[in-house]
């Protein structure tokens, strides 16, 4: 199947997966600009005037960038888990099996579904944000490139839940126990700076502190971490996880089973 033709059929897909995300808003979008708006009020209003300021800035500036990349990591990574899986419940996976199409395309095109919605996500949730507290992009160009990468980074992951799992409760598993506490973890609401050094040095074995440190690096223009060492973790991960889906699906794990 030549280039042109592979194209077709990965826009198909992303159109696919945008009627998607719009037909299913109130489940897609709603909740969580919901559950992040509470985060705003709970955290960065009441508990923020406790704190006061972190690392030179109002505690609601603080965690705006780590709950605005919090909001693009899950629901990247739902909206592929929940789609491919999907797919291979109804059974129409099949079809795009059996047809021309490459494997690499089927992924990508899942995965550019996956970062849609995150992005999408992303910005309702900073709409929200500047409700609450005054932002300014501190650089635009690690801004926009963390949040994408990061967005791929877990899209892809979530075709590998996607692909293992045998039954709605297996796409909820990975990310209640590990999405979850790792994403609180990661430095959304706290610098590792006023952790002891044998947690900080736990908490960089943890990806998304540096997705959420590169983010609120590009945005306010403090980090903890490197940013150099961000964007290699990042650029790994992608190319790691990547190769997995293709071997996934070259095996026909989950799939032909």
């Amino acid at each position: 199947m030549n280039l042109a033709l592979n194209l077709i059929a990965m826009k198909t897909i992303v159109r696919k997966e945008i009627v998607r995300m719009i037909r299913i808003w109130v489940q897609t979008i709603v909740p969580p600009a919901i559950t992040m708006t509470l985060y705003f009020i709970i955290f960065g209003n009441l508990i923020g005037r406790r704190i006061g300021t972190m690392d030179g800035f109002d505690y609601m500036q603080y965690i705006a960038p780590g709950l605005i990349m919090m909001s693009v990591i899950t629901n990247s990574y739902a909206n592929v888990v929940s789609s491919f899986f999907g797919a291979k419940f109804g059974r129409h996976v099949e079809e795009m099996l059996v047809s021309p199409m490459s494997n690499a395309t089927i992924i990508v095109g899942h995965v550019a579904g996956g970062v849609l919605r995150g992005m999408a996500v992303g910005l309702l949730v900073t709409v929200i944000a500047l409700f609450f507290t005054k932002l300014s992009v501190t650089n635009p160009l690690i801004t926009i490139s963390v949040v994408v990468l990061s967005s791929v980074v877990f899209a892809l992951a979530g075709f590998i839940n996607a692909v293992f799992a045998k039954k709605f409760d297996d796409i909820s598993i990975i990310p209640t126990f590990v999405l979850t506490p790792l994403t609180y973890l990661g430095g959304v609401f706290y610098s590792i700076s006023l952790l002891p050094e044998f947690w900080q040095t736990v908490s960089r074995a943890n990806p998304i502190l540096y997705m959420v440190n590169a983010f609120r690096y590009g945005i306010l223009g403090i980090s903890d971490i490197g940013i150099g060492k961000a964007y290699t973790i990042l650029f790994a991960f992608i190319v790691l996880l990547f190769t997995a889906c293709l071997q996934l699906m070259r095996r026909g794990v989950g799939i032909r089973e």
